[in-house]
């Protein structure tokens, strides 16, 4: 009989304010959004407490995958603040809806984590942009990818949408800044010059302005172009100047025919006029124009620039723990020191002038001399100086930019946000950072002249500062104690709320007393403190290569009584008073009064004292009591472990067989199993009787740090520094389970009392809990998913590994690769955006599963549709011998009767298509399929396969069923097998019917959604007029921003 067990289920994770992901406000600016590990965490700015959680489908032992929920590397709040874009570390996108908590698409595109995230102004676009080198713009509304741009060669770091989605400025670790034609689909503009990597960009409100940090200290600027707008405007300047510059030339030749020296100075100007003309004509298209440079106060590379919601305020942030603070000027401002700045330079060389022609006379040149050199020099620098003036009549970078303040905080500085909320009375704005060691400060800006700001609130209670090393539970459950090299935490297993912080050092092991008022805690300077006790004793063991056990005694503390020590104070003052004033008689009288009121007071209180020492050979890593109090084990640094008698402390046992030391030990409830798990990735099980070891096992891919066995069993649990955790039974000697959860190395494990859950904490500074539910499961079941994971995972990588080899290469619809015009046309490319351009999706298992279901779907409508063929060919066959018979004698009538009776019977219905018929069934299977998983599920579709969909297709837009989703397979369809299309002979009736339903189709769909609209607008003027708001002052106000734009 195969034996079954209850399933472990990851049941909830806290612990972690804020992982590797950035932090934002949310629209209110009242609370604080972070990542935690492979959550969405909404805290109180306030309260300092957590208020809601995003929390995706974890990965458990229930699913097929044997892999860890991706954590949040990158968030971003659409406009409105009603919509939440999370990117991930597997290059999944989630769009969450912030009022219901709710997941609403997943889109997968990227094969490397997501770095950077961005929306449009309007929110109907988001951009992605990845480690893996490439840039997504996907549609928010259609739920799928429209493009990729791949030209960068290193990760992706920042992005900006502009223009309402029609620009995407882009910055590398390449050093280079891209601007991208969404709509055209091209690189229109790439920036170099950059000293490095360029880690981060921003783009100010108004959209006039970008902000470029690399690895220096500089900040680049530029301005904004919408080349778009601009170029009726340019093309009048440009016929305006070349039709200037002949008159130019020609006023300046007829100035000059006495002077053949003036003439070929005219030619030069010309000549260098039209070269600037040139360059200015190559210039007209690009969107960004550089302003300057502006320098920071930090030395190290830029982590981060981001813009305030209001655009007066510039953030950078350094790869340290500085955040420095620009003040972004008015227009006026900016022309006012402009001016300021012009005068200074054009007093500098006035007097530099004036300077070279003193040098020169007092060097015995003649005047006249003097004077003709001046000419020459002047005509020669008559470019540059134009050029200057130029560059002087525009404000420059570091006239709208100046900085005004440092903030600097006692961590590294992981990422920075604005607050969107008007700032208080007395403060110019509020910034939340989030720090690198697991916790959120907000602070205040007070004023930038000055350069204060003040700590406003901190996140820091819920979670440690670092790596969780143990961990304990209390007897009854009820409570929580984790340990890390800042102190102890108390939690509430169930609820994950923390109770409060305790300051121990460097807690390495911790353990909890019957009564659970009190618990001890090892640190790593070799101290044991008092936090909890009720016990008869404990063991502990050191790396001074001894075994110390000690007992609870009632101990004796003197204290100086409160009342004692102010009359000892006032005695002693009194002393002091008359010493100065020379009665030194009365000194010895008042020593003794003093003496007596300094008395301590003894006052008794539990404590522990030493009672015996064991002395071994090695350092002593781990040690352990068995339940029934009669043994005692430790394990030693020569990978051997002792086994000794408690009450005598005689050597019983000495077990040998790891390679490495054995870390971490349990003893199982009944006194007769000793597990031991050890540096080198086996654990393996002892008998306590013989200290035979029953069986070793290669448990884990790293180092075991811990294992514990569940009370009253045989079954154990372990966990590792390769982040899993391990379910075992060791009386067959098998895993029972393998959970992933964690995103670092697992360190600390608690068992609860009855092994109804089991908490781990992690290197990633999370604590989980994991329950036993009621949902039994079978070995063999769980291997096979197993082993379908890892098949899964395997074709994962040799998929990327098949693309990074074909470079450039576009996998075709038969799994066969295309190059050049060929793959741009497998695409949906033009041969020259092949290069710099890809489809938006990725093939993932989900995308082949859903080939397979439509496949599956096209074949049970196939056989379907063959049964309904025959059944009515049969029954018309039927029919027409019944009428010939009954057309005969009465003899014939009644065999007429007879074989009418015995008419074929409509076949069974097949239960697969759940009563539909076969054109629904398919158009069920193929809209069950993700909108971004679509693509690629029709691009591995065989040609046989796409040819009977697209038949369908038609029949579909006969009847006028989801005509979207159908538009979009043909032109699919279309796109991908064009060629093959147009050469099969029976696809031509194919074809003919979808170019007269299609075009007609779509027509009408945009009809009704054009009534729609109307509809809308009329009820929006309706209400407006019943409101009193007049519709000709609205379009007088618009008329009015549109001028002043």
């Amino acid at each position: 009989m195969v034996k079954a067990y209850l399933r472990y289920e990851h049941s909830g994770v806290f612990g972690v304010i804020s992982s590797n992901s950035n932090v934002l406000y949310d629209a209110s600016g009242k609370q604080v959004i972070t990542g935690a590990l492979e959550n969405i965490a909404f805290w109180n700015i306030r309260q300092g407490t957590q208020v809601a959680t995003l929390s995706p489908e974890l990965a458990s032992s229930s699913s097929s995958s044997t892999k860890a929920a991706a954590e949040v590397t990158q968030i971003a709040l659409a406009p409105g603040g009603q919509q939440l874009a999370a990117g991930y570390s597997d290059g999944t996108v989630r769009l969450w809806d912030i009022a219901s908590r709710s997941c609403q698409v997943t889109l997968t595109g990227h094969s490397g984590a997501v770095t950077c995230l961005g929306f449009s102004a309007n929110g109907a676009l988001l951009a992605s942009g990845s480690a893996d080198t490439s840039v997504i713009v996907w549609d928010v509304v259609g739920e799928a990818g429209l493009v990729r741009f791949k030209g960068h060669k290193d990760a992706v770091t920042d992005l900006a949408l502009i223009h309402q989605g029609s620009r995407l400025i882009s910055s590398s670790k390449d050093g280079c800044v891209k601007v991208w034609d969404v709509t055209l689909q091209h690189c229109c503009q790439t920036l170099i010059g950059f000293k490095g990597e360029v880690w981060s960009l921003a783009v100010n409100p108004d959209e006039t302005r970008v902000v470029a940090g690399c690895v220096d200290s500089d900040l680049r600027v530029y301005a904004i172009r919408n080349p778009d707008a601009a170029d009726a405007a340019e093309a009048a300047q440009g016929t305006t100047a070349a039709a200037g510059v002949p008159a130019a030339a020609a006023a300046a030749g007829s100035d000059s025919e006495d002077e053949g020296g003036d003439v070929r100075m005219a030619e030069l100007m010309t000549g260098q006029q039209q070269q600037q003309q040139q360059q200015q004509k190559a210039r007209q298209h690009d969107v960004l124009l550089f302003m300057g440079l502006v320098r920071r106060t930090g030395q190290e590379r830029v982590g981060l620039i981001r813009y305030d919601a209001r655009g007066e305020l510039l953030g950078v942030m350094g790869a340290g723990k500085g955040l420095e603070v620009f003040s972004v000027r008015s227009e006026e401002a900016a022309l006012k020191k402009m001016k300021r700045r012009k005068k200074r330079r054009e007093a500098k060389t006035a007097a530099a002038g004036t300077a070279g022609k003193a040098a020169k006379t007092a060097a015995g040149a003649t005047p006249g001399q003097a004077a003709a050199d001046d000419d020459d020099a002047d005509d020669h620098e008559d470019a540059a100086a134009a050029a200057a003036a130029a560059a002087a009549a525009a404000p420059q970078a570091s006239d709208e930019l100046g900085s005004v303040l440092v903030l600097t905080s006692k961590h590294k500085l992981k990422s920075f946000a604005f607050s969107p909320a008007i700032a208080h009375k007395g403060h110019l704005g509020q910034v939340a950072l989030g720090l690198s060691n697991n916790s959120v400060e907000v602070v205040d800006v007070v004023d930038v002249r000055e350069g204060s700001y003040e700590s406003a609130s901190k996140l820091e209670l819920p979670g440690h500062r670092s790596d969780v090393r143990c961990l304990a539970l209390s007897s009854d459950d009820a409570q929580l104690l984790s340990g890390s090299n800042a102190g102890c935490k108390l939690w509430d297993p169930l609820s994950g709320a923390c109770l409060g912080s305790i300051d121990t050092g460097y807690a390495l092991c911790c353990v909890y007393a019957p009564g659970n008022r009190h618990a001890l805690v090892g640190t790593k300077e070799g101290t044991i403190q008092l936090v909890d006790v009720d016990k008869s004793g404990f063991v502990s063991g050191s790396a001074d290569k001894t075994i110390k056990f000690w007992t609870w005694a009632v101990t004796t503390v003197q204290q100086q009584d409160a009342a004692g020590s102010e009359d000892a104070a006032a005695a002693a003052a009194a002393a002091g008073k008359r010493k100065k004033k020379g009665k030194k008689g009365q000194d010895e009288d008042d020593a003794a009064p003093a003496a007596a009121a300094a008395e301590a007071v003894v006052v008794r209180q539990l404590g522990f004292i030493q009672a015996r020492v064991l002395e071994m050979a090695d350092d002593v890593l781990c040690v352990r009591v068995s339940p029934d109090g009669r043994l005692l084990a430790a394990s030693l640094l020569d990978a051997t472990i002792k086994v000794y008698y408690v009450d005598s402390l005689k050597f019983f046992l000495s077990l040998y067989g790891h390679k490495l030391p054995a870390l971490t030990m349990d003893i199982s409830s009944d006194s007769t199993l000793l597990l031991t798990g050890s540096a080198d990735k086996n654990i393996k099980v002892w008998g306590l009787d013989f200290g035979d070891c029953h069986k070793s096992m290669f448990a884990h891919q790293d180092t075991i740090t811990a294992v514990a066995f569940v009370k009253d069993t045989h079954y154990a649990f372990s966990v590792s520094k390769d982040r899993t955790l391990k379910y075992w039974d060791l009386d067959r000697f098998e895993m029972l389970l393998e959970l992933p959860g964690h995103h670092g190395e697992v360190w600390a494990l608690a068992l609860s009392a009855y092994g109804d859950f089991v908490v781990t904490g992690s290197h990633d500074r999370s604590l989980r809990r994991w329950e036993r539910s009621s949902e039994p499961f079978f070995v063999e079941e769980e291997k096979e998913r197993r082993l379908e994971s890892l098949f899964e995972a395997d074709l994962e990588q040799q998929q990327q590994r098949q693309q990074r080899e074909a470079g450039g290469l576009i996998l075709g619809p038969e799994g066969g690769s295309f190059a050049g015009a060929a793959a741009a046309a497998a695409a949906g490319l033009d041969a020259a955006g092949a290069d710099g351009v890809a489809a938006a999706g990725r093939r993932t298992i989900e995308s082949v599963s859903a080939a397979d279901t439509i496949i599956d779907a096209l074949d049970v409508a196939a056989h379907e549709a063959e049964k309904v063929e025959e059944y009515e060919l049969e029954l018309r066959a039927a029919q027409a011998a019944a009428a010939a018979a009954a057309a005969g004698s009465s003899k014939a009538k009644k065999g007429a009767a007879a074989a009418a009776a015995a008419l074929p019977k409509r076949p069974p219905a097949n239960p697969l298509m759940m009563g539909l018929p076969a054109d629904a069934y398919v158009l069920r299977s193929v809209a069950a399929v993700r909108a971004n998983d679509l693509e690629q599920a029709l691009l591995l579709l065989p040609f046989n396969d796409a040819l009977r969909l697209l038949q369908w297709v038609a029949g579909w837009l006969a009847q006028g069923s989801q005509v979207e989703l159908s538009s979009r397979v043909a032109t699919l369809l279309l796109r991908l097998h064009h060629a093959q299309l147009t050469a099969t002979p029976s696809a031509r009736q194919t074809l003919v019917d979808l170019h007269k339903r299609l075009r007609a189709a779509v027509q009408g769909l945009r009809d009704t959604l054009g009534f729609n609209i109307a509809a809308l607008k009329y009820m929006q003027r309706a209400a407006k007029e019943s409101a009193g708001v007049d519709e000709g002052d609205v379009v007088k106000a618009a008329r009015r921003q549109l001028l002043a734009a």
